[in-house]
């Protein structure tokens, strides 16, 4: 007799982040609220959507500074690149919060930003979300040129693609830092990379990840089980991409780096032994 297969059968649970099942169905637990792009009355910031690459449909989000404080024909404005965060397997650039944020942070930096909207775990697993971000960079970096595609205005006429900053929160933050290491890999230097509470792990535990307090979102056994699950073909949790504590910050392809952590993200001792002593790594162990 044959066993019966209970395909609402729970196989992966990550909290407060994804659920998938033996179907194969995948249940996303933080649903994202889209908003178009649009002129945003408050900063008068200007945003719009492009397709970088239709076969993967691989798209950003570009904000613009309101025209009425600036005269492109003049200026070059600085260009602020972010990954959004999301456990490489929820969040969209063209959220809500992301959204707000980016109006904000373009207002008050005077920066052109791109917010790229990378494939998403576990239907694509990492390096997915690297090679998306990757190629997002090299558009960039050609001005939108690259392929069979048109010049991108915003870019060619008004960026200063010299002055280029890679950033991200949470995930976002390691896909950020993971373009700096292939930046310096290929010999190539961006202006700084800002790295938000990024997200950053490893076997052994450190400081305060030893005993959880309470109100932490991210639980250690969750973070345990998130990196395997969004990255199969890993190593394990000691893997360069999600514990970079043998790299050298010498290594990276930017000038400056910016580090910042969250008073109680679990992740926060891993975002502090990142920046380590005089700017260096220290190990885990």
């Amino acid at each position: 007799m044959a066993a019966i297969v209970d395909d609402d059968e729970i196989i992966v649970e990550i909290l407060p982040t994804i659920r998938t099942y033996r179907s194969g169905r995948v249940e996303r637990l933080q649903p994202t609220d889209f908003i178009p792009a649009s002129l945003d009355p408050p900063t008068a910031v200007l945003s719009k959507d492009v397709l970088i690459n239709p076969s993967t449909a691989l798209s950003a989000r570009l904000y613009l500074p309101a025209p009425s404080t600036t005269n492109y024909d003049r200026r070059r404005f600085p260009v602020f690149v972010f990954f959004h965060g999301g456990g490489f397997c929820i969040g969209s650039a063209f959220s809500s919060i992301y959204h707000s944020y980016l109006n904000s942070l373009v207002f008050m930096a005077q920066v052109i930003a791109i917010s790229v909207d990378y494939r998403l775990a576990p239907e694509y697993p990492l390096p997915t979300a690297y090679d998306d971000c990757w190629e997002a960079i090299e558009w960039i970096s050609s001005g939108g040129c690259r392929g069979s595609g048109e010049p991108e205005p915003w870019l060619t006429e008004a960026a200063d693609l010299g002055k280029i900053f890679v950033a991200g929160d949470s995930t976002g933050a390691n896909i950020a830092h993971n373009i700096a290491v292939r930046l310096g890999q290929n010999k190539l230097v961006v202006e700084g990379l800002v790295l938000m509470h990024p997200y950053f792990w490893g076997k052994e535990r450190i400081g305060s990840e030893r005993k959880e307090r309470e109100g932490t979102m991210l639980k250690g056994k969750d973070a345990d089980a998130l990196w395997p699950f969004v990255c199969p073909a890993t190593s394990g949790l000691d893997d360069p991409r999600v514990n970079p504590t043998e790299e050298s910050l010498a290594a990276l392809g930017c000038r400056r780096v910016h580090v910042s952590v969250a008073g109680r993200d679990l992740l926060r001792e891993s975002g502090r032994l990142y920046f380590g002593k005089e700017g260096g790594f220290t190990s885990r162990n």
